[in-house]
C-alpha cells in the first residue's frame, strides 16, 4: 500500500477540486513550480499529486510544458453517461438476482446519501454523489466492474466541474437518489431500472443536453 504524506494528500485535494471547479478547464496546463509556489511546499509532493490525477485520467504529462488538463467533449460526455448507465443497470440487476431482501438492504444502505432534508453544501456534493452511486456498484461484488466504473465516473467529473456547485443541481440530484432508493427498499427492481435511466438523463439535461434521453435496449427475458 502506498503511503502518501500530508503535503502530496494537500496537493491532490487542492489540483482536484480546481479541476472540479472549473478553476482549470480542459487545455489549460499547470506547472509544478507555480502550484508549489502557490501551496508553499516542494515539488516532490505536488509530482506525486499530479501524476496520481494522471492515473485517474484528470491530467496528462507533457515533458518540459506540463500538465495538461485532459478535455472532455460533450459527445464524449454522452458516451460516459451511457457507459455509466449501462453498468449501474448491472449492479441492480445482479441484485435483483440475489433477491428481494438484498434489494431492500442495499436501498436502505443508499439512504444516507439519498436524504433530501439533509444540506448539500458545494464542497460535499461530490462526494454524496460518489457514494450514493459507489454503493450501489459495490452491492454487485466485481472488483473489475467497480475499477471500470471508478474510470467512468471520473471522466464525468470532469464534463460537470461547471454544474457540480449549482444548489438547485445539487437538489434535484438528491431528489432523483431519494426516489431510486426508496423504490430499492420496496424491492421494485423495474422502477429502480427506470429511476436510474432517468437520473443519467435529467445529468444530461443539467449539463445543458437537454432533451437527449438516453434509451438503452431492454433487457432480454
Amino acid at each position: 500500500m502506498t503511503m502518501r504524506t500530508p503535503a502530496a494528500e494537500r496537493a491532490y485535494s487542492h489540483v482536484r477540486r480546481s479541476l472540479l471547479d472549473g478553476t482549470h478547464p480542459g487545455g489549460t496546463l499547470l506547472s509544478e513550480g507555480a502550484l508549489a509556489d502557490q501551496l508553499d511546499i516542494s515539488r516532490t509532493p505536488v509530482r506525486e499529486a499530479l501524476h496520481r490525477l494522471e492515473a485517474e485520467g484528470f491530467l496528462r504529462l507533457y515533458p518540459k510544458r506540463g500538465w495538461l488538463v485532459v478535455p472532455v467533449t460533450l459527445a464524449e460526455g454522452r458516451e460516459t453517461m451511457e457507459a455509466r448507465l449501462l453498468l449501474e443497470l448491472y449492479a441492480l440487476d445482479r441484485v435483483a438476482a440475489m433477491g428481494p431482501d438484498e434489494l431492500r438492504e442495499l436501498g436502505r444502505g443508499l439512504a444516507p446519501d439519498a436524504d433530501p432534508s439533509r444540506p448539500v453544501r458545494d464542497d460535499d456534493f461530490v462526494d454524496m454523489g460518489a457514494s450514493f452511486h459507489n454503493r450501489l456498484l459495490a452491492a454487485a461484488g466485481n472488483s473489475v466492474v467497480q475499477d471500470m466504473y471508478a474510470r467512468l465516473w471520473n471522466k464525468q467529473l470532469r464534463l460537470t466541474a461547471g454544474s457540480v456547485a449549482d444548489p438547485d443541481n445539487a437538489a434535484e440530484d438528491v431528489t432523483e437518489h431519494g426516489q431510486i432508493a426508496a423504490a430499492l427498499r420496496d424491492a421494485d427492481a423495474p422502477r429502480a431500472r427506470r429511476l436510474l435511466q432517468e437520473h443519467a438523463g435529467g445529468i444530461l439535461r443539467r449539463l445543458g443536453l437537454g432533451g437527449q434521453d438516453i434509451r438503452l435496449p431492454p433487457p432480454a427475458n
